[in-house]
């Protein structure tokens, strides 16, 4: 005589298996959900940080240019080789570079051969099962800074050596030592000044 089969404990196995499935798909959401939103504030920190550094940089480059431009006049080198006659207006490159990043700029404030540029991203985190994320924007902040590599020894009034050039000398044990006759082989914007993000 056979056994009549149980579908009872199937029945009840089936509930369990739809509610550990459901459970399983909520999950996976929610980390989609935090992939989503850290996704988006890493944009946010990279078009920060882009943007920071290039306004600086753009500044760097001036202040290379302006000694560029009176390398024959040795009394002006030192308000250009240590920064005081910066000009901070790099800000345009801040809005430009984060623009090329899918972000904006919220403020961009130049102190003491410094940026500081705070972005938002113009894509929103998108459509999650966390309320509200649709709407959701990330920020982010970053500063760059403009560091002085080089020094030299002004000429002494009077001196013999008053109308020589002085050298100068940058990090890593390089000098230039310049020949008024021929201004070759300048120190490039990078030799003159190191542009880093702040820690």
């Amino acid at each position: 005589m056979t056994r009549p089969r149980r579908y009872g404990d199937a029945g009840q196995a089936f509930p369990i298996y739809i509610t550990v499935v459901g459970g399983l798909l909520f999950l996976a959401f929610a980390y989609l959900a935090v992939g989503q939103a850290a996704a988006n504030r890493n944009g946010a920190q990279t078009a920060a940080d882009a943007a920071a550094l290039a306004a600086a940089q753009d500044t760097r480059d001036q202040l290379a240019g302006k000694w560029v431009d009176t390398v024959l006049d040795p009394t002006k080198w030192q308000d250009l080789l240590d920064g005081s006659a910066a000009q901070l207006d790099g800000c345009w490159r801040a809005y430009q570079l984060a623009q090329q990043n899918e972000a904006h700029v919220d403020s961009c404030r130049p102190s003491l051969l410094r940026y500081t540029v705070y972005v938002q991203t113009d894509k929103s985190v998108g459509k999650s099962i966390v309320p509200g994320t649709e709407d959701k924007h990330s920020k982010a902040h970053a500063s760059a800074v403009i560091e002085p590599l080089c020094t030299f020894d002004p000429p002494v009034e009077g001196s013999d050596d008053e109308d020589v050039l002085p050298r100068i000398t940058c990090k890593n044990n390089q000098y230039w030592d310049l020949d008024p006759e021929h201004l070759t082989g300048l120190p490039r914007p990078e030799d003159l000044f190191d542009v880093h993000l702040a820690d």
